[in-house]
């Protein structure tokens, strides 16, 4: 797992809490948004070479996101089963694929993910917030 998808994940699988009447995780809006961005986030700091995550800012982001799950009242056993489960895992991976994809991301071309990156990071949205210009 990458740095800023698994600190994400790690925040949510330490969440715990009283277990109500909650939508299933793969269908909470909040967390898998921040989830599937911090993948996409994630595939660009790796494939464009003058872009780096804000890993230190991605750890409070978790931590705000264990929070919501937490007062959410998930339980971890819950949230855990959510996180081990692969096909989850692959929605979640799909999702932001497709998402690049559909923004112009090629694979081996490196500047095709530095354009999403930057245009990310200038429009100040969920994804350029985990992203920092070298």
């Amino acid at each position: 797992m990458k740095p800023i998808a698994a600190a994400l994940i790690a925040a949510t699988l330490l969440a715990a809490g009283p277990a109500a009447a909650l939508e299933p995780l793969a269908q909470e809006k909040h967390i898998n948004d921040r989830l599937v961005s911090a993948r996409i986030a994630d595939r660009i700091r790796r494939e464009c070479p003058t872009i780096d995550a804000r890993i230190l800012y991605a750890y409070g982001e978790a931590r705000k996101l264990k929070r919501y799950a937490e007062q959410k009242g998930y339980s971890g056993k819950q949230i855990d089963a959510f996180l081990d489960d692969k096909a989850e895992k692959k929605r979640i991976y799909a999702t932001a694929e497709d998402y690049l994809t559909r923004h112009g991301a090629k694979k081996g071309d490196a500047q095709s993910f530095c354009a999403i990156g930057k245009q990310a990071i200038a429009d100040k949205n969920l994804i350029g917030s985990f992203l920092v210009a070298k």
